[in-house]
C-alpha cells in the first residue's frame, strides 16, 4: 500500500483532487497498484512557519 505525504504551501481543493488523481494514476501504471491502495497526504504550511536560509517564506523575494 503506497503512502505518499506532500508537504507544500496551501493550494486549492481543485489543484489538490487533480494531483491525487495523477499520483495516484502514476502508482496505478507503474506498480500495478489498485487506486484504491494508493494514500495520499497534503501537510500544508504557510510561508511564516516555513523557512530556508535564515528566512521565513514571508520574506522570500
Amino acid at each position: 500500500m503506497p503512502i505518499v505525504t506532500i508537504q507544500q504551501f496551501p493550494r486549492s481543493v481543485e489543484q489538490k483532487r487533480e494531483l491525487a488523481k495523477r499520483i495516484t494514476d502514476a502508482f496505478v501504471q507503474a506498480y500495478g497498484q489498485a487506486p484504491e491502495s494508493v494514500q495520499i497526504f497534503f501537510q500544508e504550511t504557510e510561508q511564516e512557519d516555513w523557512a530556508r536560509g535564515g528566512r521565513l517564506g514571508v520574506d522570500q523575494v
